[in-house]
């Protein structure tokens, strides 16, 4: 087996290699000494053009002599092909592998599964040389609500829903709804899959209905594709229903909030805020915190979140709502 320096050195010569112009005037070796810093490489000017010159011999590599600096190129009709990846391309496959494997039809995954296996040995092997190679011990996204484990869902629900969704077929299915603790039947128009969190949810409108709703994937039972073809593809954009603030959940129309906060809250909420006119006006104690936001689940548990560090005053609506549910609680726990 290669020593580690021997794999860092032929990682390093492959990297230059991909550096280099089909075409005169060709790259100097100070702009290559700087790309192949970038990508990790500590290296010399002086290292730069004995690999150049050693490469020279047996690669079809031509200095352009016509000018100082010299530059360096593929010769004229080189036919040459550099199979592998580069570091770049290695940190950014490990980097996106586990966001992209649900959202993947299982026949393009299976592709990709090599490119991923070769990412991970090529960083593992080139670690101990070279600093870029270490990057993903140096970054991590983590998520900001409770560190829940990702349902799970068999691979053959998966592949299915995905395919149905690729091929633009309709799905049959069997669809159990925890709100309503029941198992349905229905045929479902495949429009769009998104992961959010860790839970994958189909966008699909249910036959009969025409509106858009979310299913849960883990929640299906059993998936089969029909042969009728998805109705209602031409008038979906994935963009403008995320725009919509649809995952939130609940309804998308827009309301101004109007609420106290603590001074502790005021400071968080100042550096991530909740809407681009989120305001914040200094009371005697306390804050006034005004926003327009999304009437959404997903607002009512932050508000609920937030304990007595915050009290809703418009819409009235809304206060009742939280002060009712706060007030359930709070009963709960003095009869325990």
């Amino acid at each position: 087996m290669p020593s580690a320096t021997t794999r860092a050195t032929l990682s390093r010569q492959w990297e230059l290699l991909r550096q280099l112009p089909s075409r005169p005037p060709g790259t100097t070796s100070a702009e290559l000494v700087a790309r192949l810093q970038d990508a990790g490489f500590s290296i010399s000017k002086r290292s730069i053009e004995r690999d150049l010159n050693e490469l020279s011999l047996i690669f079809p590599l031509e200095r352009n002599d016509k000018s100082i600096p010299y530059g360096w190129h593929w010769a004229a009709n080189a036919c040459v092909e550099l199979r592998g990846l580069s570091i770049s391309e290695a940190l950014s496959l490990a980097l996106v592998e586990e966001a992209v494997r649900p959202l993947l039809p299982g026949s393009m995954l299976k592709v990709l599964d090599a490119r991923f296996s070769h990412a991970r040995q090529k960083l593992e092997h080139l670690s101990g040389a070279n600093k870029a190679a270490r990057w993903l011990d140096k970054v991590a996204s983590v998520r900001p609500d409770m560190n829940m484990q990702a349902p799970e869902v068999p691979d053959s629900i998966l592949e299915t829903v995905q395919k149905g969704l690729l091929e633009e077929y309709q799905l049959k299915c069997q669809y159990y709804s925890a709100h309503n603790d029941k198992l349905s039947e229905m045929t479902l128009n495949p429009l769009a899959l998104i992961q959010r969190g860790q839970v994958s949810y189909l966008i699909a409108r249910a036959d009969p209905y025409s509106d858009i709703r979310q299913f849960a994937v883990h929640r299906f039972r059993k998936v089969s594709i029909l042969s009728s073809a998805t109705e209602g593809l031409e008038d979906f954009d994935l963009q403008v229903y995320l725009r919509s603030d649809a995952l939130q959940f609940g309804q998308t129309d827009k309301i101004e909030l109007h609420a106290w906060v603590s001074d502790g809250l005021a400071r968080l909420v100042r550096e991530t805020p909740l809407s681009a006119d989120m305001s914040l006006t200094p009371l005697e104690r306390g804050h006034r915190l005004r926003a327009t936001v999304s009437n959404s689940w997903q607002l009512r548990w932050w508000l609920l979140s937030q304990g007595d560090g915050l009290i809703v005053e418009q819409p009235t609506t809304l206060r009742q709502q939280i002060a009712e549910t706060l007030g359930k609680a709070a009963a709960q726990y003095q009869t325990v």
